[in-house]
C-alpha cells in the first residue's frame, strides 16, 4: 500500500515501507488510538477521571507507600514535566493526590496518593481491567499475546 508520494519520489533515497510494514505501523497507531479512546471514555463515565489521570494514580500507587518522586512519575507516565504538572495539579485539586517536598533534596517533590485517591484507584482499576480484557485481551489468543508482548519488548529494548 505505497502512496502516490512513493511513486513520485523515485530515486529520492527514501526507504518506503512495504505493505506488511505499513499495515503493522498503521495497525499499531489505530489500535492505540481506539483503545485509548474507549478506555478513557469508560473511566470518565464510571469514575470521573481520564485514562491519563488513572495512569498517574497507578504509577503513584506503585511507589513506596503510594508515593513517587515527580521526576520518576514523569518518566513512567511518558509525559512532559509540564503535562504531568497539570495532571497532578488537577488530581490534587480533587483530593486524589498530595504534593510533598522531599526532605533530603529540597528541590524534589513527591506525588502521594490520598485515602480518597486509593479508593478512586481501586474502583477505577476494575473498570479499566474489564475494558482492557474486553477490547483487547479477549480478541487475541495466548500465542498472539505472547508474540505481541515479545515484539513490543524488543522494540522498546532497542530504544533503552
Amino acid at each position: 500500500m505505497q502512496s502516490n508520494l512513493a511513486d513520485k519520489s523515485s530515486g529520492s533515497g527514501v526507504h518506503w515501507l512495504d505493505d506488511v510494514e505499513m499495515r503493522a505501523w498503521r495497525g499499531l497507531l489505530s489500535v492505540h488510538s481506539q483503545l485509548y479512546s474507549k478506555l478513557d471514555e469508560e473511566l470518565i463515565r464510571a469514575h470521573g477521571i481520564t485514562f491519563a489521570e488513572y495512569e498517574v494514580l497507578v504509577h503513584t500507587s506503585e511507589g513506596l507507600g503510594g508515593s513517587v518522586r515527580m521526576s520518576t512519575l514523569a518518566e513512567a507516565a511518558l509525559v512532559s514535566r509540564s503535562g504531568l504538572t497539570r495532571r497532578v495539579q488537577h488530581l490534587v485539586a480533587v483530593g486524589l493526590l498530595e504534593r510533598r517536598k522531599c526532605k533530603e533534596d529540597k528541590r524534589g517533590t513527591f506525588a502521594v496518593l490520598t485515602p480518597l485517591g486509593w479508593e478512586k484507584l481501586r474502583a477505577a482499576a476494575s473498570t479499566h481491567l474489564k475494558g482492557v480484557r474486553e477490547h483487547m485481551i479477549s480478541k487475541l489468543s495466548r500465542a498472539e499475546l505472547e508474540a505481541l508482548a515479545a515484539a513490543f519488548e524488543k522494540v522498546t529494548a532497542s530504544d533503552a
